[in-house]
């Protein structure tokens, strides 16, 4: 038997990451992330809030156009970079330029200084690199090598926006493209988000993206964002938003690494372009956003 294919789980876990929180940069989502200890004193289990993404976890934003997914992971790459964590960002549908700048956009509304960040994020443009866009061994290459790039510490998290990108023309191969990069991840000991597209025939609140179920069951989790434009008089009254209004939400849909809030949750994105995650759907039909 190899020793890298047979481990005891007592020399496995000596391996293991320490397990923490990253902050995700996104106002009430750190929270739904939780571990479970037991109390010294009493002998009971406890919930303890984790803080942010698992460390090491590799997690899927999936949605239909619209929905954040973008916001989302520009809040998390320039928080971390503020923490002094360098980002690999890996953008495949737009041009280098145009994502800096909406780095910098989120960077304001966050009220983080950018000079102190545009340094710490090493974006890489796929968008008219065919070669490289279609050959993921020479891409989990060139993210290694760009973690690296960061002195003295490498980079800690990695984005790919969208890894539908990646294999929009030969879905055959979704399950396999997504398994490298995943392992990738996993060998850097990053915590990456990917952010993948939904097609619009699928049902908007479920976990299933362009390529099937290849990144639901390949990555540590989903999230899911969706949105419902708001067309009934009864729905305005609900969801006490006006007609034509927007019902946006989120939800962990499933998480290997740690605990996690099961409830869909109303999510908005404020005027300043901030993504922000509110209370429970029941909870906000009943009392609003308090």
């Amino acid at each position: 038997m190899s020793k890298s294919t047979v481990y005891l789980a007592r020399d496995a876990l000596r391996e293991a990451p320490k397990l923490f929180g990253v902050k995700t940069g996104v106002p009430g989502l750190d929270d739904l992330f939780w571990i479970v200890e037991i109390d010294k004193e009493t002998g009971k289990i406890v919930k303890r809030t984790l803080g942010g993404y698992p460390f090491g976890g590799v997690f899927n934003i999936t949605g239909v156009p619209d929905t954040g997914k973008s916001l989302l992971v520009e809040q998390f790459a320039v928080v971390q970079a503020h923490e002094g964590w360098p980002v690999v960002f890996v953008t495949v549908e737009s041009p280098a330029e145009y994502v800096a700048r909406g780095l910098e956009i989120r960077a304001k509304a966050l009220r983080i200084d950018w000079s102190e960040i545009e340094d710490k994020i090493a974006l890489i443009d796929l968008t008219m690199n065919d070669a490289l866009r279609e050959n993921v061994k020479d891409l989990t290459k060139l993210i290694a090598e760009t973690t690296r790039m960061f002195k003295p510490r490498p980079a800690k998290s990695v984005v790919i926006d969208s890894i539908t990108g990646l294999y929009e023309h030969m879905e055959v191969l979704a399950r396999k493209i997504v398994r490298v990069l995943f392992n990738t991840m996993k060998t850097l000991r990053v915590t990456a988000l990917f952010v993948s597209q939904k097609r619009s025939s699928h049902e908007e609140a479920s976990a299933e993206a362009a390529g099937g179920l290849a990144i639901a069951h390949i990555v540590d989790g989903t999230i899911v964002l969706s949105k419902k434009i708001i067309t009934q008089k009864w729905e305005s009254q609900t969801y006490r938003i006006p007609l034509g209004g927007v019902l946006r939400t989120i939800r962990i849909d499933g998480c290997r690494l740690a605990g996690h809030d099961q409830n869909t949750h109303v999510m908005r994105i404020r005027e300043e372009g901030i993504v922000e995650v509110g209370p429970t759907l029941a909870e906000y039909i009943e009392r609003g956003w308090e």
